[in-house]
Parts: C-alpha cells; structure tokens; sequence
C-alpha cells in the first residue's frame, strides 16, 4: 500500500521539480530564508510505502514456505517416489508436523506412515528437495506414549503443549555420548508435535493433526506386527498416557533455535531458509 503526502504551493507549475538542497517549504508556500522574486516554489509530492505489521497466526502463516500454493502437494508427490511397495507397503497417510529431538530443538518434517513403516521425511521447502528420509519399521515399534512435556528438576527448559513419542528397541538406552551429543541421530525414539501454524489453513489444517496421526499410527503398529511379527517381540505396542521426558538443563541452544524459528523452511526478512 502506497500513501500520499502533498505539500502544494498554488503558484507550482511542476508536479515533478524537487525543492534544492538546503531550500524549506515556508509556511506561506515560498522558501526558507526568502524566495527570488518571480521565481514560484514547486509542487512537491512525496511518496514512501506503508507497512502494516499483522501479528496474528493467520497472517504468520505466509512466513513458512511450506503453505505456498503447490508447495506440499509438490513435496508429498516427491517423497511418495521414496516409498518401497515391497517393503513399505501401500501409503496409508501424510503429516505435517514437528519434530523435537532429544535437545529440544524443532524441526519441519513431513511424516508419512505406511502398511509397513514409519517415514520421517526432511524437507526443505525453500529448494524443494527431499534432503533425508529415516525409516523405521512399525513391527519393531514398541511403545508409544503422549502426554505434556518433562525436564529434569533443575532444567532452565520449558514446553507446554502436547507431544507423541514413538520407541522402538525398548531394552536399548542411548549411551551417555548419544544423550549429550546434540547432533547424534543414534537414539531409539522420535518425539512429534503439531506444527507451529496448525489448523491456521485449511486446506492443509488436516494433515497437521497429532491425535488423528497418532490413532492411525497405532493402528498400523498393531496390524504390521500381528502379519510380522520379529522375533522374540513383547505381546503388541504398549500405548501410554505420561509426561515426555527430555534431558537438558541450560538449552541454550535449542531457545535460540526455537524462538528464530531455525528448523522452518520460512521467510527471514530479506532472506529465506
């Protein structure tokens, strides 16, 4: 939007003269200090754009590139291609949601989960790539829990909200290096929320639901391990209603994460990443 000032002296002639440096418009319409005689003041027009800061969810939601037109359809299409049919089996549903890894930082993913897996997908909707997709196989899925977030009792960490936690390999702790190391990938659990603008579109507000990716992803769980059941595998998943633990106390690093929005694909002022 483009707002208009004008500053008009009558005897102006020219809508496009600009005072000279160091003249004023006075009050009467003539310059400062005394115009020449015969000489008549322009006509001065300035124009500068006008920003309207909108602080609402809604009006964020253009911020993240994920929902431009095309974008997640264009992503889904992608990442379909790295599904195996032999191994995978048929898609059984996408989401868009945010993992929280062991550090506490957020991270963009879209999750598909199959007949035979569960496919977290790293994506980066800026270049549109598919960058990293892990996968893990629903018959060693052990436990899933949901519940509101934990830390230690001297942590400086907070999080409200609801999360879901899927475990599999339930006799394997991470070792100490894993748990400390906030770039280990080596830990036998992914942790899941809703994405920071869910349900603000709704085009797309359907594949941002956990409680509906949850109930589809115990069911899968079930289904796979009763066709395929591994070895020496507990009676079925154990499903828990408890808080989320998550190990950190200063998370210094994750706050700035978190708050800077660093694992969104979105705008960033003049830049995007």
């Amino acid at each position: 939007m483009l707002q208009l000032r004008d500053s008009v002296d009558s005897a102006g002639t020219s809508p496009t003269a600009l005072l000279a440096a160091g003249e004023e418009v006075g009050a009467g319409g003539g310059s400062a200090g005394g115009a020449r005689p015969g000489v008549s003041t322009p006509l001065r027009q300035t124009l500068w754009p006008l920003s309207i800061h909108d602080p609402t969810r809604r009006a964020r939601v253009k911020e993240y590139f994920v929902f431009r037109p095309g974008t997640i359809e264009q992503a889904v299409d992608e990442i379909r291609a790295a599904v195996r049919p032999v191994e995978d089996g048929d898609i059984q549903g996408v989401w868009l949601l945010t993992e929280v890894d062991h550090w506490n930082n957020e991270k963009e993913r879209l999750v598909l989960v199959t007949d035979q897996a569960l496919l977290v997908c790293k994506y980066d909707f800026l270049s549109l790539r598919c960058e990293q997709v892990v996968r893990v196989a629903l018959s060693a899925v052990d436990t899933v829990s949901c519940g509101e977030f934990r830390f230690p009792p001297k942590s400086l960490n907070k999080r409200e909200g609801l999360g879901i936690r899927i475990q599999w390999d339930k006799q394997s702790r991470p070792s100490f290096i894993n748990r400390w190391n906030p770039w280990s990938t080596n830990v036998p659990y992914t942790t899941f929320i809703e994405h920071p603008m869910a349900g603000v579109d709704e085009k797309t507000a359907s594949l941002c639901q956990l409680e509906s990716f949850k109930a589809l992803l115990i069911q899968a769980v079930k289904k796979a391990q009763k066709e395929n059941p591994l070895p020496g595998q507990a009676n079925g998943v154990l499903v828990l209603e408890h808080p989320l633990l998550i190990e950190t106390y200063v998370g210094l690093m994750s706050f700035i994460n978190n708050e800077a929005k660093l694992g969104y694909s979105m705008t960033r002022g003049k830049i995007g990443f």
